[in-house]
């Protein structure tokens, strides 16, 4: 059984185009964006308030790419875009989106890079991604230079990304640099694309933790991005129609680099013409202060942001919130018990949350705020065909029950780079045509309006979600293999009530360490991760020592066992309590 997304859903106007650059469907009206002369400015610092116009923001963006032509020595119709591939490795900055777009005028390749990163972290993206080029910030500009400095990056394509607070001058190029140097070169030559272009090139290197080993490059197609800013602009619209909501202020805190905040923030928000309040990180008081003074309409966050705010009610009541229309959650499940908590803070505000992946481009299904049911992921988007396939592989028909999420749109990207394993793995065909397996349990219902909804059960790639982050279990296990401590080693998912979720690893020693006391030894792993792994990969959730790791005959770890072992000690920890 295929599920579609309800009737009141509206159709796309037309295909999505696939032989202009995001770029240009961002800045042409004549392809839907609210018009230029409505829109609010694309992107204000949150902590400033420095902004430009929309005119501003493009004209930086185009001089942005005339400077990188001449010192790269790039030029848009000459080269293949693989060998034009520029990361970026910075805080939400209200020029991120401009560097990006640049690069794509250029007809080259953008790799975000999550600023988490440790320098190996990064080496791994930028060595597997072929980045010629780097854009950074000032505080994670040691990282940034060892991780280059590995790979060959030489420093004179090394450009810094101006950041509130921070006016110390490394001697690098930055991105006011660069503009000003763009003023006086030529203008470039138009982009000679043939038609279907769009659809085949990639636009965005964007790296997914996927089920096992390090992150995987998703390769994601100029259509991809201009297909989902489409549909969830269009999904959207309806209930800011029924609300008389033209637009309205965003709030931009979600890194860039991430899925999420790229397409659903960067570009879904601009389009429509709304202004999004860039934040580089979350800080409570900054974040409070951003959504009083900026008043704040819509809040784009992850499930540990609103736990955040619930442990935080006295401070909450210090700041005037009642800008706030909508809170719209993503990345991982928000519970129905923390969503109707937030509630009874803030009684007249929207509580909503949607669904999707990197591999999809972002945004599956999406709740509206005229069809709210707690506790779900909304209903499916334009253009976006979905079914649930149990265990044995026969798709499931009726609601309620549980099976793993196929997915169709135009927003589902190409694949994963140089894995043609992987690739065959998640994109699949049938009589249908090709879908995505999202590797997630699902169960779809229907609202109390009589509307399908889709709720996430449970992840079957069993991904650890750090507070918006994505961990795979196996990369971190690997990396406890290499600690002369560990003999054998899982690692799973258990809840924490600031980050959702952090890892915790099951280990098993080698008898060289009997006479070792389990504390030093679990001090020293602790510190190994710590060491070679981005904050949100460290083992939050300690370590249990057991005498062997529970595995199935072809040696897959049985993390359920594992799960299971988990919850009991929590509740018998409980019962003592």
């Amino acid at each position: 059984m295929v599920f579609y997304p309800p009737p009141w859903v509206p159709k796309l106007p037309f295909e999505p185009p696939d032989s202009v650059t995001i770029g240009e469907f961002m800045r042409s009206e004549i392809y839907g964006r609210c018009p230029i002369a409505k829109s609010r400015n694309p992107f204000t610092c949150g902590l400033t308030g420095k902004t430009y116009t929309v005119t501003e923001s493009h004209a930086r963006s185009n001089s942005i790419a005339k400077a990188l032509s001449k010192i790269l020595g790039w030029e848009p119709n000459l080269d293949s875009p693989w060998d034009k591939v520029i990361a970026m490795f910075s805080f939400n900055t209200i020029d991120y989106l401009g560097v990006l777009h640049a690069v794509h005028r250029l007809n080259g390749i953008a790799t975000p890079a999550n600023v988490a990163y440790s320098a190996s972290e990064l080496e791994h993206q930028l060595r597997s991604s072929g980045a010629k080029a780097l854009f950074t910030c000032v505080p994670v500009l040691e990282t940034a230079l060892k991780a280059a400095k590995a790979v060959g990056i030489p420093e004179d394509k090394i450009f810094i990304m101006d950041l509130p607070h921070h006016s110390q001058k490394p001697p690098f190029k930055t991105v006011d640099d660069l503009v000003e140097m763009g003023h006086s070169v030529p203008e470039l030559e138009p982009l000679k694309w043939v038609k279907g272009q769009g659809a085949r090139q990639v636009a965005f290197l964007c790296y997914s933790s996927g089920t096992s080993g390090l992150p995987k490059a998703v390769m994601i197609s100029h259509r991809n991005v201009i297909a989902n800013t489409m549909q969830y602009c269009i999904f959207e619209d309806v209930a800011r129609k029924k609300l008389g909501v033209v637009t309205q202020v965003v709030l931009g805190l979600l890194p860039f680099s991430h899925i999420y905040g790229l397409v659903v923030v960067a570009h879904g928000a601009t389009w429509r013409g709304d202004e999004v309040v860039v934040l580089p990180k979350f800080e409570l008081t900054e974040y409070l202060q951003a959504i009083e003074r900026f008043k704040i309409n819509h809040l784009l966050v992850v499930p540990p942001i609103v736990i955040r705010m619930l442990s935080s009610k006295d401070t909450l009541r210090k700041y005037d919130l009642s800008s706030v229309r909508l809170l719209f959650t993503g990345a991982a499940p928000l519970g129905k018990e923390t969503a109707e908590e937030l509630l009874r803070v803030y009684p007249t505000w929207h509580i909503a949350q949607g669904y999707g992946m990197t591999e999809s481009a972002t945004v599956v299904c999406s709740t509206s705020e005229h069809d709210i049911c707690q506790g779900t992921s909304g209903s499916l988007i334009p253009g976006t065909r979905a079914k649930v396939v149990d265990a044995d592989g026969k798709e499931i028909t009726e609601y309620g029950k549980p099976g793993e999420l196929f997915v169709q749109s135009p927003s589902v990207t190409l694949g994963y780079l140089n894995n043609e394993k992987a690739t065959a793995e998640a994109f699949v065909w049938d009589e249908d045509g090709r879908w995505l397996r999202t590797g997630d349990e699902v169960i779809v219902t229907k609202s109390p309006n009589g509307h399908e909804h889709i709720t996430i059960v449970d992840r079957l790639k069993e991904l650890i979600k750090v507070k918006g982050h994505q961990v795979a279990p196996a990369e971190l296990e690997a990396h406890l293999l290499t600690h002369p401590a560990v003999d054998d080693c899982a690692v799973i998912a258990v809840p924490d009530e600031r980050d959702g979720e952090v890892p915790k690893a099951f280990v098993v020693t080698p008898a060289s360490m009997a006479s070792r006391k389990d504390e030093e030894i679990a001090a020293e792993i602790i510190k190994h991760v710590q060491d070679h792994k981005a904050h949100y990969k460290w083992l939050r959730g300690g370590i249990e020592f057991i005498d062997a790791i529970p595995k199935s005959p072809s040696g897959k770890i049985l993390r359920r066992l594992l799960r299971d072992r988990e919850k009991e000690a929590r509740r018998a920890k409980g019962a003592k309590l």
